[in-house]
């Protein structure tokens, strides 16, 4: 029993490895791209990952396509619909393309902001880049395991944003109707002032910065004039 337990370990362990050196490897041709398209580089690194097994997949092997892109090649190893390249780079190069190039991903060059890599996850998700409800998570859950938005350069007082919460479905019960309208009227928010920051705002509204973050989704307790954060 204990070996067995043991050999799972190992494996986990060597697998974490193999994606560590993955991220090792490629994460200066990702951030070159990053400073010239403004995609995150977390992105573009997750996203590799999730469609390539971290370079361990046959079309990463034999066609030095990372990203999972259909198309014509000319390799006689192995019978393939994906399309091949010279090297990584040029299929991390061609990911971005796609994004540029295709109607449902360029719009996300305007509308999301280049740190925030969950809006660009899901935006690339919405666009039609894989038929999984769940990809977006997975590639997301890649970001925050192996801490790749490290490699974003996101400004030291760079704050999130603050994600609006899901609609709550209303059911034909009259008092579940009742119970769902007073919550919406509970709601409470605060306009941030020059001068404030977490702490002051928590003390004077009987809470804790601790709370307020969490209810933000905050990461860091840097704000901005005019920031719009919810107190209860």
């Amino acid at each position: 029993m204990l070996i067995w337990l043991a050999l799972i370990l190992l494996g986990s362990t060597a697998q974490s490895q193999t994606v560590t050196e993955y991220v090792e490897e490629h994460t200066d041709h990702a951030q070159e791209l990053m400073r010239t398209y403004e995609v995150p580089a977390s992105v573009i690194l997750a996203v590799a990952i999730h469609e390539s097994a971290a370079g361990k997949s046959k079309v990463a092997r034999h066609l030095n396509n990372h990203f999972g892109i259909k198309g014509a090649n000319c390799n006689s190893e192995i019978n393939s619909s994906y399309r091949d390249f010279e090297t990584a780079d040029q299929s991390y190069d061609n990911f971005v393309e796609v994004l540029q190039n295709k109607s449902s991903f360029s719009k996300l060059f305007e509308e999301c902001d280049q740190y925030d890599y969950p809006a660009w996850a899901k935006g690339i998700q919405r666009g039609g880049y894989a038929s999984s409800r769940t990809w977006a998570k997975q590639v997301i859950a890649i970001i925050d395991k192996y801490e790749l938005y490290q490699y974003d350069n996101r400004p030291d007082d760079y704050v999130e944003p603050v994600k609006a919460a899901a609609p709550v479905s209303v059911r034909k019960k009259h008092s579940h109707s009742y119970r769902t309208k007073r919550h919406h009227s509970s709601a409470k928010l605060y306009t941030v002032k020059k001068g404030d920051n977490l702490n002051k705002i928590a003390e004077s509204h009987g809470t804790s910065s601790t709370s307020l973050m969490r209810k933000n989704g905050l990461k860091k307790s840097a704000l901005k004039p005019g920031q719009k954060i919810r107190i209860k």
